[in-house]
């Protein structure tokens, strides 16, 4: 069950006694707890019926008192615990997750932290109640999270759009999340999200960001390439060398699965992680590049990685490490 399964149930009047929130995504245990705290009871109803406790300013007593009281006027109270990471005696309310009230629905966030599985309390939480154990995406998941998360929302966002957005903010989903939902309230209903909203709203030049650099050197356009750098020298800000050689590392180690890929197009993008969309792009780059082109050029990135954190350079710029780093990249 994913955060979305959750919340699909409570909107079908579907509740457990106990949902345990664990996990290094914050995004997923934040989107179940905002839902838990200002939809599961009426405007009128919470007053009564919501308790929210942090971890950090309560204890186990407390709180099992609090999961205990029955709703008054209304058919169940939400109690919800949060940061309940940053709590001392938190397994001291084993007993209640024992024996829960069926009419509490007690909310735990736990993040940047597990239930150990073999426990007492991590059995007790999965028989009486919900466990969602969330995972930080890798960086390769990120469109496809994204182009989800857009369809989510209503809206369509074309396959560029979604790259751009992602490889500018990573996998930070709340930001992601953030950046859409700003694109909403500025476009028109039904507008497809493209490259020039992603620029226009979110900041990000349609032209010179790390997805058409990547482009430049795969189509070994040198004249494009170091154009885009130049501007990059030029606005430290808009990528830095240290989000472009990690950006540059994971597109040249997908081309260098390319040549060991097998299957048909649909087989070779999911082998990538990427978009069926981009894959023509990357099989160029591999027919541009060859097997020893592309080991030469990860290689090289990782040695540049290095001197961008000083070993092994004597204090170059990173713009300058970057001309260099692209020049040598297209120039063996």
């Amino acid at each position: 069950m994913d955060y979305q399964d959750i919340i699909k149930d409570w909107k079908n009047n579907k509740f457990k006694p106990l949902y345990w929130l664990e996990g290094e995504e914050d995004f997923f245990i934040d989107q179940v707890v905002n839902y838990a705290e200002h939809n599961l009871l009426s405007e009128a109803d919470k007053g009564f019926n919501l308790t929210v406790l942090y971890g950090k300013d309560t204890d186990w007593a407390t709180i099992i008192n609090a999961c205990r009281r029955y709703p008054m006027f209304a058919d169940r109270q939400v109690v919800i615990l949060k940061e309940a990471q940053a709590m001392r005696d938190l397994l001291k309310i084993e007993p209640y997750i024992d024996k829960p009230l069926e009419s509490t629905v007690f909310v735990v966030a736990h993040k940047q932290g597990k239930l150990d599985g073999r426990s007492k309390m991590a059995k007790l939480v999965k028989e009486r109640g919900v466990m969602l154990s969330t995972k930080k995406l890798y960086d390769n998941q990120i469109p496809q999270w994204a182009e989800a998360y857009v369809r989510s929302q209503g809206l369509a966002i074309s396959e560029k759009a979604c790259v751009m957005l992602a490889d500018h903010i990573g996998n930070d989903l709340s930001r992601i999340a953030n950046e859409i939902e700003k694109l909403m309230v500025n476009l028109p209903q039904g507008k497809k999200i493209d490259e020039s909203d992603i620029e226009k709203y979110v900041g990000i030049s349609k032209e010179y960001n790390v997805f058409e650099l990547q482009n430049a050197i795969g189509q070994m356009d040198m004249t494009k390439a170091m154009r885009i750098v130049r501007y990059f020298s030029a606005n430290p800000k808009a990528a830095p060398i240290q989000v472009v050689i990690p950006s540059l590392y994971g597109y040249f180690s997908k081309i260098n699965l390319l040549f060991g890929a097998k299957g048909g197009e649909k087989e070779m993008a999911a082998a990538l992680g990427v978009h069926p969309f981009f894959l023509k792009d990357y099989m160029s780059a591999a027919r541009n590049f060859g097997p020893n082109g592309t080991e030469r050029a990860i290689l090289l990135l990782a040695q540049y990685n290095l001197r961008s954190i000083g070993i092994g350079d004597a204090g170059n710029e990173d713009g300058e490490l970057m001309k260099e780093m692209v020049y040598r990249i297209l120039r063996p």
